[in-house]
């Protein structure tokens, strides 16, 4: 099989933080996903040690056009955060495997002597897709369509099949033999992994309280983040994911399915909410002048592709693929982290590698915290990397699948364990 895959010698995570993940149309809606990867890429330097003049490389990932100035995202987040301005900056995009792709490229500069230390940011409104029109330009003709759409909806679907996202988990479910009573199960699991994160504190290590601020830059516009003068419950701040909820198996059974006889519902999908994941990568050189801790060292980065009607399977080859590369097998590693986009589709992936349960998802995944697209594959690594610390682990897999059919993993190493 052909695959994309690398073997990384000298990339090590020095920290990373986001924001809460907070459910659609809710209290981070009317903020620009360029001011919440603002937020994070501060408080990512800020956690990390790591002095913002020391960054050679701003490298981001936004995948809706959520604001006027998205042109500008990866440059205002690097020069907000405090990044010298001969820094230069990029947006790269691989949908919902963008997170990864960050890292993948921080590696690749880092090897390269581009950089010594980069900055990686992921951002995403679900909230601020646009409602959108790409025929007006030359304005309208007697009678003619007004074709504005719902952007978010339409981004959901790929017309090559043509297909929908959650059809290609129904789809997966046929293949593999998944049930609507396994798919809700998983479901109910991943909502009660998650409450017990929550509930232990461990969530809240990786999350940065947003409040409202103003991100100011001598000589420039000042930017900032405007919330809701009165948040849910009179709270102060966002400090805590929104989408976690007690989430039974016969309340998550009662709900109707998205398709008529399919597996798939609201409650058992990977949920819409707004949020940013900043994280900080350094060469082994730079983390010894600095005399620094990463949380992990990254060693190694594949991507797939696959049939476009059976997406969701792309973290399958991903993961094989970037074994094959590194000399690992399944059974060396210690935890995996695998974006729940569907429940169905997360079944089937599993069920094609033979994972554990209780190797997987640890701390609940997408379906109970969410996925904001380009925000997803950052954190994923950041919960495994500190989960590995936590458990005293050493290797584990961060990987997703990713629209049009592909997928993409990361290998990272505890070296601590």
């Amino acid at each position: 099989m052909n695959h994309f895959s690398a073997k990384i010698q000298d990339t090590w995570i020095i920290d990373g933080v986001r924001t809460p993940f907070v459910d659609y149309c809710g209290a981070l809606g009317a903020v620009s996903p360029t001011d919440m990867g603002i937020k994070v890429a501060r408080a990512a330097l800020e956690r990390s040690g790591v002095p913002a003049t020391d960054v050679d490389s701003v490298i981001t990932g936004s995948m809706a056009q959520a604001d006027f100035d998205a042109f500008v995202l990866p440059r205002h987040i690097g020069l907000y955060a405090g990044v010298p301005y001969p820094v230069p900056a990029i947006l790269v995009q691989r949908i919902c495997g963008t997170g990864f792709e960050l890292f993948r490229q921080a590696a690749d500069q880092l090897a390269l002597g581009y950089a010594r230390v980069a900055l990686v940011v992921g951002t995403e409104s679900m909230t601020r897709n646009p409602i959108a029109a790409y025929t007006h330009r030359s304005g309208f003709k007697l009678g003619a369509p007004v074709e504005f759409k719902d952007f978010l909806i339409e981004a959901l679907n790929d017309p090559a099949g043509p297909v929908t996202m959650i059809q290609t988990a129904e789809n997966l479910a046929i293949k593999y033999g998944i049930t609507r009573a396994d798919v809700d199960a998983y479901a109910a699991s991943s909502f009660e992994r998650a409450l017990k994160a929550q509930a232990d504190g461990f969530v809240a290590g990786e999350i940065v309280p947003v409040v409202s601020e103003t991100f100011t830059l001598e000589g420039y516009a000042n930017r900032g983040i405007q919330l809701p003068r009165k948040l849910p419950g009179n709270a102060k701040q966002l400090d805590h994911d929104t989408h976690p909820r007690p989430s039974p198996l016969e309340a998550l059974a009662g709900l109707r399915p998205v398709y008529a006889g399919g597996v798939q519902t609201a409650g058992n999908s990977s949920a819409l909410v707004d949020g940013a994941v900043g994280a900080v990568v350094a060469n082994s050189a730079y983390v010894q002048q600095r005399g620094l801790k990463p949380i992990a060292r990254l060693l190694g980065a594949a991507a797939a592709g696959v049939p476009p009607e059976i997406m969701g399977i792309g973290p399958a080859p991903a993961i094989r693929a970037l074994l094959e590369r590194c000399g690992l097998t399944l059974a060396d590693i210690d935890l995996f982290e695998i974006n729940e986009a569907q429940g169905a589709q997360t079944l089937a992936v599993a069920r094609e590698l033979g994972l554990d349960h209780d190797k997987l998802n640890v701390n609940g995944g997408a379906i109970a915290i969410g996925h904001p697209l380009a925000a997803s594959g950052v954190r994923l690594t950041l919960t495994l990397a500190r989960e590995l610390r936590r458990r005293g682990k050493r290797f584990g897999i961060s990987s997703a699948c990713v629209g049009g059919g592909q997928g993409m993993a990361l290998l990272i190493e505890n070296s601590e364990a």
